[in-house]
C-alpha cells in the first residue's frame, strides 16, 4: 500500500544521504519499521538506526507513548548526534500515533506537522491522483492547518477529539488529511490515524524539497505565520477535585463580567513578565465546545472549555479525561498566533498564557500539584 501512496524511488535516494532514527517503542510497528525502513528505504545508508523493533507484550517495561517524555531514548540520540542524524520518528504501541523530530532533537508539534503536510500534499503521488478534498483537525489542535486551508482554498473542519468524526467526513468524500495534537495524523487511505504513513509523508516533503526538518518548518512559518502551541498534561490527579475545578472554571467563564475577566487576565499576564496591554487580551468569546456533524447531524456537547481572544491573538482550552476518584487527567492547551516573530521559543512565547491559565483555574492549589506531568 505505501509503495502505491509514496514515491519510494525518491525516498530511497534521499535517505541514502539522510540518516534517520526510528523508534518502534516495542510496539506493533516493529516489523513494519524493519521491512519498510531498514530493509528497503534505508538499506543504502548504514548510519540509520532502528530502536525497539521487537514487539513485546509489556513494551519492554516502558510507556509506549511517542512524546518527549516517554520516547526519551530517541530524543537523547538525536541531541547527542546533531551532525549525524537528520530525522527521528517514534510510534506508540498500536502504531497509530507518531512523534517527529529533526536534527539535534528539533521537535515538530503534531499541529505543525499537520499544517506542513497540508501545504505540501501535492508532493505525494497518492494526492496527485485523488486530489485534495478537504482538511480537518480536532478542536484542541492548533489552527496552523487553518492558515494553510485558507491560503489554498480548502475547507478545514474543526471536530471534537475522536477519530470517528474524521471518519464521517472521509466517508462523505469531504476529507483527505486530518490530525490531532495528541500525535495522531492520517489521510483517507484508511479510516484511521497511521504513524508509519505520517512519517513517510513528512519524509516525502523533505525529499521533494531536499532540505532538513528545521529549515522546512521555519520556511513554513515565514510563509504562513506561526501558531505557538503547548499542551500541559496533569496525569493521575484526583477525579473529584478535577471535576470541581473544571465546573468552577466553566461557571466563572459564563458568569464573570467580560471586563472583570479581562482585567484578571491582564494582571496574570503582568505577573509572567509580559507587556500586558489590556486590548491585547480582549476576549472574543468563551464556551464549552459543541459540534454538529455536517454528515449525520449528530451533536457532541461539552467537548472542552475555550477562552478565545480577539483579533486571532490566541486561545486557552481545558479538557478533562477520566472522572474516577483517581487516574483523571487534566489537559491544558495554550495557543498564540504570530505572523511576524515566527522563530521564537515556544515556552517563552507562551509564558503569559501559562500564567493566565494557572490564575484562572487555581490549578496547582486545587489539584495539589506543582507542575505538569508531561509537556508537549
Amino acid at each position: 500500500m505505501v509503495k502505491e501512496i509514496f514515491d519510494f524511488g525518491l525516498l530511497k535516494e534521499f535517505l541514502n544521504n539522510f540518516p534517520v532514527v526510528i523508534n518502534a517503542m516495542s510496539g506493533v510497528t516493529g516489523p513494519y519499521v524493519r521491512r519498510i525502513f531498514q530493509e528497503d528505504l534505508c538499506s543504502g545508508n548504514p548510519k540509520s538506526t532502528f530502536l525497539n523493533t521487537e514487539p513485546l507484550p509489556d513494551f519492554g517495561g516502558h510507556h509506549p507513548d511517542p512524546n518527549l517524555t516517554y520516547a526519551a531514548d530517541l530524543v537523547k540520540i538525536l541531541k547527542e548526534n546533531p551532525e549525524l542524524y537528520q530525522f527521528g520518528a517514534a510510534y506508540d504501541g498500536d502504531g497509530d500515533r507518531n512523534m517527529l523530530l529533526g536534527a539535534g532533537g528539533f521537535f515538530v508539534t503534531p499541529s505543525d506537522a499537520l499544517a506542513v503536510l497540508a501545504a505540501n500534499l501535492t508532493t505525494i503521488p497518492y494526492f496527485v491522483k485523488t486530489g485534495v478534498k478537504g482538511l480537518a483537525r480536532s478542536m484542541p489542535t492548533s489552527g496552523a492547518v487553518d492558515r494553510v486551508g485558507k491560503k489554498l482554498g480548502l475547507n478545514v473542519y474543526e471536530v471534537p477529539t475522536g477519530w470517528k468524526y474524521f471518519g464521517n467526513l472521509m466517508d462523505a468524500g469531504k476529507l483527505s488529511l486530518c490530525g490531532e495534537e495528541s500525535f495522531g495524523t492520517g489521510s483517507d487511505h484508511i479510516r484511521e490515524k497511521d504513524g508509519v504513513w505520517a512519517s513517510l509523508a513528512f519524509l516525502s516533503v523533505l525529499a521533494n524539497k531536499k532540505i532538513g526538518v528545521k529549515e522546512l518548518l521555519e520556511n513554513h512559518w515565514k510563509e504562513f505565520g506561526r501558531n505557538y502551541f503547548l499542551r500541559l498534561d496533569y496525569e493521575n490527579v484526583d477525579g473529584e477535585k478535577a471535576n470541581k475545578m473544571i465546573a468552577d472554571l466553566e461557571n466563572k467563564l459564563k458568569s464573570t463580567n467580560p471586563e472583570t475577566l479581562t482585567q484578571e487576565i491582564v494582571n496574570a499576564a503582568k505577573e509572567s513578565g509580559a507587556a500586558a496591554a489590556p486590548e491585547k487580551y480582549k476576549i472574543a468569546f468563551t464556551d464549552n465546545f459543541e459540534y454538529t456533524d455536517p454528515v449525520d447531524a449528530s451533536v457532541a456537547k461539552g467537548q472542552g472549555l475555550r477562552l478565545v481572544f480577539e483579533n486571532g491573538f490566541g486561545r486557552l482550552v481545558w479538557r478533562l479525561s477520566g472522572t474516577g476518584s483517581s487516574g483523571a487527567t487534566v489537559r491544558v492547551y495554550l495557543e498564540k498566533c504570530d505572523d511576524v516573530s515566527v522563530l521564537g521559543v515556544t515556552l517563552d512565547s507562551l509564558k503569559d498564557l501559562v500564567e493566565i491559565s494557572l490564575k484562572l483555574t487555581s490549578l496547582h492549589e486545587v489539584l495539589g500539584v506543582t507542575g505538569p506531568t508531561v509537556i508537549t
